[in-house]
C-alpha cells in the first residue's frame, strides 16, 4: 500500500514522504494512529505542496540561524564572580551562567547549546562553542574576572 507519512517515523521516513508499506502494517498500525494517509491522487498533490512549504520554512530558518551565528561568532563576553584570597573561584561557571551572559548581550540561546564539557573553575579567558541547529556553531571568548566589591 502506498501511503504519505504525516510525521517522521523512525526506520520508515520523514514527514510528507511517499512510501510503500505492507497492507497489514498500514491498516493495523499506521492508519489507526493517524501516522499516515493513503496516497490518493489528491493526497499526493497535497503532500508535494506541503513538502515545498516545509522546504521554504527550513531555508528561512537556516538563513536566520546563519545570521545569528555569524553575529555571535567572535564576541567577547565577561562574567564577574566572587573569588577568595588566592583568586580561587567561590562558584564555578556553568552553561546556565554563560547562556544568561550571552542573553544579556542580546542573543537568545539555550544552555543546551553551550559546548561546555565541565564547569569553568578558574579566572581568565576561555573559548566557548555555541552549537546551533543545522550543524552551525559560533565561538565566543569568555572572560572570567574577579568581582570587585
Amino acid at each position: 500500500m502506498k501511503v504519505i507519512l504525516l510525521q517522521d517515523i523512525e526506520k520508515l521516513g520523514k514527514k510528507f514522504e511517499v512510501k510503500e508499506v505492507a497492507d497489514g502494517f498500514a491498516k493495523n498500525h499506521l492508519l489507526p494512529k493517524k501516522m499516515v494517509q493513503v496516497a490518493t491522487k489528491n493526497a499526493l498533490i497535497w503532500a508535494q505542496t506541503q513538502r515545498e512549504i516545509a522546504g521554504k520554512a527550513v531555508e528561512k530558518e537556516l538563513q536566520e540561524i546563519q545570521t545569528k551565528a555569524g553575529a555571535l561568532d567572535g564576541r567577547e563576553i565577561t562574567i564577574e564572580v566572587k573569588v577568595g584570597e588566592q583568586n580561587q573561584l567561590f562558584e564555578s561557571v556553568g552553561a546556565q551562567k554563560i547562556a544568561e551572559a550571552v542573553k544579556e548581550s542580546g542573543f537568545d540561546i539555550d544552555k543546551k547549546q553551550i559546548g561546555l564539557k565541565e564547569p569553568i573553575k578558574e579566572l581568565g579567558d576561555h573559548q566557548i562553542k555555541i552549537n546551533f541547529p543545522h550543524n552551525l556553531e559560533a565561538e565566543i571568548k569568555l572572560t572570567i574576572t574577579a568581582r570587585s566589591e
